[in-house]
């Protein structure tokens, strides 16, 4: 009888529950997503359920009432040609009374017949929006959002479309931070995925599936957990500095506690952490995007100790990662390289000091058509392959397929410059690759020149025709005009350096490239500046070393200007420095087989930089290779800061003299060597009063003048100089 008392009272009382739950049910969430044709899902197919505000409702799930109040066409100025505020979704939102209201407006407001004319109203207008919805309902949570991008294809991309759409989104931050509301950055979601909004405007269905999936994160505060660059694997090279940047993403408000500590740490069989001696930690908190970074101070090398990232619920851990100097070696073939068909093979000594990251295996197809795996590849920015992540040195077959010139760059810092520090070499590079493909593409589009390369990039006469020939052959076929390929501009950028460099330092970039760009100095002038800008803000180092090779000799009749110009780029970009190559160059071949002396001599300009030492130390910037010209009677004298020799032993080769009429004729040369510096002397029978001077001028030269620097004999750029005239 007790238990049936039991039994009867559980039920009771499970009815009683059931019965007051059924009389006064929790109520969902109310979420109002208020916007312009964007929000309503205009071009997305079967808008009912693929639109952002249906994909946002199903992954909230059934405790929230998501409604989609997008007006097409309508603006957040109220005196637009066609304001939000005056449409029946307008009032239909505010009758909502929203919990939560998502705001994206603003894109219609770049129309010539609004920001130009109302732009002061726009921040009045957008708090008065705001405190409409607060009156409806005082505990509601306001979120606006960054707008999403505007491509170059829009049809008024240039003609004011760009200019307003950047200045708006500075005005919805700046409400944003007024009125204390949530902020939702939908720029980035799509702003290096073009191809999802095919009309330059409106997503389709996957660009509003990822709108949906960054607010369901801002609602939520979940980011899918501890996510973090690829370069993060175990055997990794960490920058040494007095604040070394380690950053990623995790759910918002969460705790990340970064520590470095010895080899003895590890996690137990039940998941707890075990830790050794700690080097260095710190602990931070995601913000409200999830994004999260600390700065630790390691300023001594480290061969093996562990990385440990922990939040509450998940636990990374890094083994064996060392501290030391990491560099970016990227460009096209000739950094892609192998040390395996170098001629320098057998000098190639594997050793565990340097540690390997390429950014492989990828493809590059030269050749043919890409097939549907490779092309779905592409489009999703998934062009980083790296199952074994960091590779020790010491594995022969990893030396032996990475970067010739990195290697033996690597190699000669580790033997002879800073024995006992790490070495850790990311190679990006990719044959054939041209200079904009790692160009940020909102530099590209900021620019009013390199904006053009965007347009029509399959066919664009701004790209080399060989560069255009492979992207032929690749796309043939393909129907979908917003393909991606690894040739695009921006696109290496995007698919490569920033995923690399998100929550990760490096101390400095090698690049060598410019084969696929020589054919247009004037444009490279432009596009290498933007390589070099683009670099620098990945890694959110405004004054991050950039390095590169100059060239080689190949009978290319575009290559010495070409040369030229790049030794005037670095003799006026601040620490951006350059080393010769045209001394092993072949004259059939674009892929000189010497690549030993190439990495050895940007391991000499790095070292003799003081740039091996904790980040932020003095670095000394480099004189010009002529640092004065002057004439007697009709010869022209170089004064040059160096000692002087030629290759040879014979009379410098390969200087030119140019009178007025600026044609160029042989000319001869002799060295005069004096205490602190030395000088050659030029003239020619053909040029009684000479105007120019050049050397190396030829496309495949047998230039021979050499001047010592950094301990070495070195060779002399290819130059064109006009002769002060004041100085006769």
């Amino acid at each position: 009888m007790k238990k049936l008392f039991i039994l009867l009272s559980a039920v009771s009382a499970a009815v009683a529950a059931w019965g007051a739950r059924k009389a006064d049910p929790q109520p969902p969430v109310r979420v109002a997503c208020i916007g312009n044709s964007i929000t309503y899902g205009a071009q997305v197919e079967d808008r009912e359920r693929n639109c952002y505000p249906a994909v946002l409702g199903r992954m909230l799930g059934p405790g929230y009432d998501v409604r989609n109040f997008g007006r097409s066409g309508a603006t957040l100025l109220n005196k637009g040609h066609n304001p939000y505020t005056k449409t029946a979704e307008y009032a239909a939102a505010i009758d909502f009374r929203p919990d939560i209201a998502v705001i994206h407006l603003g894109i219609n407001d770049t129309d010539p017949r609004n920001w130009p004319n109302y732009r002061d109203e726009f921040i009045p207008d957008y708090t008065a929006l705001i405190e409409r919805f607060r009156e409806a309902n005082p505990a509601v949570k306001v979120y606006i959002c960054r707008m999403t991008p505007i491509p170059h294809r829009h049809r008024r991309f240039k003609a004011g479309t760009r200019d307003w759409h950047h200045q708006i989104q500075k005005a919805i931050e700046q409400v944003a931070a007024s009125q204390h509301t949530g902020l939702i950055d939908l720029e980035s979601v799509l702003k290096d995925r073009p191809e999802l909004l095919p009309d330059a405007l409106h997503p389709n269905v996957e660009g509003a599936k990822r709108m949906a999936e960054r607010i369901y994160s801002a609602l939520t505060g979940d980011y899918g957990k501890l996510r973090m660059s690829p370069v993060y694997t175990d055997n990794m090279v960490l920058q040494r500095g007095s604040r070394t940047r380690i950053g990623g993403v995790a759910n918002a408000g969460r705790q990340v506690r970064v520590t470095l500590a010895d080899s003895t740490t590890a996690l137990s069989k039940s998941g707890r952490l075990k830790m050794g001696k700690v080097y260095a930690s710190d602990t931070v908190t995601a913000g409200e995007d999830g994004r999260w970074e600390v700065r630790l101070r390691i300023e001594d090398p480290l061969y093996s100790g562990v990385l440990t990232v922990a939040t509450e619920d998940t636990v990374a851990l890094y083994r064996h990662v060392a501290v030391g100097e990491v560099w970016i070696a990227a460009g096209q073939s000739n950094m892609s390289w192998p040390v395996s068909l170098s001629a320098e093979r057998s000098e190639a000594r594997p050793r565990a000091a340097i540690r390997l990251f390429r950014t492989d295996p990828t493809f590059a197809n030269e050749r043919g058509r890409l097939d549907s795996t490779e092309l779905a590849r592409l489009n999703r920015l998934d062009y980083i392959r790296n199952p074994q992540g960091w590779v020790p040195g010491s594995d022969t077959a990893a030396m032996e397929a990475f970067s010739a010139v990195a290697w033996f760059f690597g190699q000669m810092l580790t033997d002879s410059l800073m024995p006992g520090v790490p070495v850790g070499l990311v190679e990006i590079a990719l044959g054939g690759a041209p200079a904009e493909a790692f160009v940020a593409r909102h530099i590209l589009e900021d620019d009013p020149v390199l904006v053009d390369v965007l347009y029509d990039w399959r066919t664009n006469e701004m790209t080399q025709d060989w560069v255009r020939s492979v992207i032929t052959r690749n796309l043939e076929g393909v129907r979908n005009p917003q393909q991606r390929h690894f040739f695009e501009p921006a696109y290496l950028y995007e698919s490569r350096v920033a995923p690399i460099a998100a929550g990760y330092d490096a101390l400095g970039v090698i690049w060598y490239q410019g084969e696929s760009n020589a054919h247009n100095v004037e444009l490279h002038e432009k596009l290498f500046p933007a390589v070099v800008q683009s670099f620098r803000e990945a890694f959110r180092n405004p004054r991050m070393p950039f390095h590169f090779v100059q060239l080689s000799s190949l009978n290319r009749p575009s290559w010495p200007h070409f040369r030229d110009s790049q030794r005037r780029l670095a003799e006026r970009m601040d620490r951006v420095e350059m080393v010769v190559s045209s001394d092993w160059g072949d004259s059939t071949d674009v892929h000189p087989r010497h690549k030993k002396p190439i990495g050895e001599r940007l391991a000499m300009l790095s070292y003799r930089r003081g740039l091996h030492a904790p980040l932020g130390e003095k670095y000394t910037r480099r004189t010009k290779q002529v640092i004065d010209l002057a004439t007697r009677g009709d010869t022209v004298y170089c004064l040059i800061a160096q000692e002087l020799r030629t290759s040879d032993g014979g009379a410098p080769q390969t200087f030119e003299l140019a009178g007025e009429d600026g044609i160029f004729y042989p000319a001869e040369a002799q060295i005069h060597s004096y205490p602190f510096n030395a000088s050659v002397s030029v003239w020619s029978d053909r040029v009684k009063n000479p105007v120019w001077i050049r050397y190396g001028w030829q496309p495949f030269t047998r230039a021979n003048l050499y001047g010592m620097r950094f301990d070495r004999w070195l060779p002399f750029s290819t130059f064109q100089l006009k002769v002060n005239p004041h100085r006769r």
